[in-house]
């Protein structure tokens, strides 16, 4: 972008670019099934989700603007609404972060990510600027949690760790480190300390082995349940943390580990049928009008419940059963399913509490507004380009589309591990 740009002609430009973007979405809605179109539906949802986190604390103003809800249950209102701000960027950055990296597309496209590379960019080093008014809190539970989704988004965005300037990578690892003082839940938490030190490993800096390898042995040897299901700590719920949380943190964390000296070779394989397996259940979920079930705490992360099954397209590690067609269609459902309800945003652009639209009940007593922002996940196929198979093949109906139109398909089966 030009330098020569003022303020307000900038303004003005990435306005007109977003109303050009919205425009694209109605007409992509009214055209072809092509996977194309499709695209410019997600751009537009991920713009409306992303844009008022990432454009107010480029700022500096996130936690001036930013309403901060809680569930009517809550447990510490006081400390839940200080940590809310971290959960919101981090979960976002998390999402956005595969696009934010990847180079080409259309000409709006580009534009749009140019804007959130600049806004990436400012948002990072006000978080973690101590002299910011968006100086985020490091330490304490949720805390641990929310600095370990930024650094899954830092993993999958190397751009924009490669352009932040020397300051801010020193403030961000401090950070992260500070995380280190907090022991995290004997649960699916494990991981949130060893994506922070996978982090450090990535980028060739000093890391604690032992905080990685203890999550992984306790999912791999002690916490694997079966049928592609791992349970979240010593009890099995019927939830979607395994794709919230468990899955795409053990496979990034081990992949990231393997590529450094092979720390988990001896779990790869039966890891790789695990998430191929999950993979196959999660797309089953999703009904023909891209509902699904309502089971287990956090529901109301909305697509987000599918990150696992958005992460293996992003990865292109879908199993054979799965064309990336069929994925596309499902998670495009999903996304329409619940970011197009009445309500689901406030008359500020803000998301509201809920799964299809408004729901406050539906909380559980940890969720404030940041922690909507897990929602963003969804979009990580968005890190392909266009060109790839997911985006520029034919539309193809997913499981439940093909049965209760009467098509035969294959008969399901339980994965058995030996």
């Amino acid at each position: 972008m030009s330098s020569a740009l003022t303020r307000s002609s900038l303004k003005k430009l990435f306005l007109a670019l977003a109303l050009l973007l919205l425009v694209s979405v109605v007409n992509a809605q009214k055209k072809s099934k092509k996977g194309i179109n499709d695209r410019a539906i997600w751009l537009g949802y991920l713009d409306m989700v992303a844009r008022p986190v990432m454009s107010n604390l480029a700022e500096d103003r996130l936690k001036e603007k930013m309403p901060v809800e809680l569930a009517k249950n809550v447990d510490n209102a006081a400390s839940r609404s200080k940590v809310a701000y971290l959960e919101a960027f981090g979960r976002t950055l998390s999402g956005i972060g595969p696009w934010l990296n990847l180079e080409g597309g259309s000409k709006e496209e580009l534009a749009l990510r140019e804007q959130y590379r600049i806004w990436a960019l400012k948002a990072l080093s006000n978080a973690v600027n101590p002299s910011s008014k968006d100086y985020m809190q490091w330490t304490g539970g949720q805390p641990l949690v929310d600095a370990s989704f930024m650094a899954f988004g830092l993993i999958r965005c190397p751009w924009l760790w490669q352009n932040s300037s020397d300051t801010v990578k020193k403030q961000v690892v401090e950070a992260f480190k500070a995380t280190r003082e907090t022991v995290p839940v004997y649960t699916n938490w494990l991981l949130f300390s060893g994506m922070i030190e996978a982090f450090f490993c990535k980028y060739g800096m000093e890391y604690d082995k032992m905080r990685m390898e203890f999550g992984v042995r306790e999912f791999a040897e002690h916490w694997y349940t079966g049928d592609g299901l791992f349970s979240d700590g010593n009890q099995f719920h019927l939830d979607y943390y395994n794709s919230y949380v468990i899955q795409p943190y053990l496979s990034t964390i081990v992949n990231i580990a393997n590529r450094k000296n092979k720390q988990f070779i001896w779990f790869t394989p039966k890891l790789d049928k695990i998430t191929k397996r999950y993979a196959e259940i999660q797309e089953k979920l999703i009904n023909t009008d891209g509902s699904f079930p309502i089971t287990g705490r956090s529901i109301v992360y909305r697509g987000g419940a599918f990150h696992h099954l958005a992460d293996m397209a992003y990865q292109q590690h879908l199993p054979p059963s799965l064309s990336p067609a069929q994925v596309r269609g499902a998670l495009t459902a999903v996304i329409q399913r619940t970011l197009s309800p009445a309500k689901t945003f406030n008359d500020k652009g803000w998301l509201n509490i809920g799964l299809a639209g408004q729901q406050s009940a539906l909380a559980d007593f940890y969720i404030t507004t940041g922690s909507l922002y897990i929602s963003s996940l969804v979009f990580l196929p968005l890190g392909l380009p266009e060109t790839d198979e997911f985006w520029a093949s034919p539309a193809a109906p997913w499981t439940s589309l093909k049965v209760w139109n009467g098509q035969d398909v294959p008969a399901d089966h339980a994965l058995d591990l030996k």
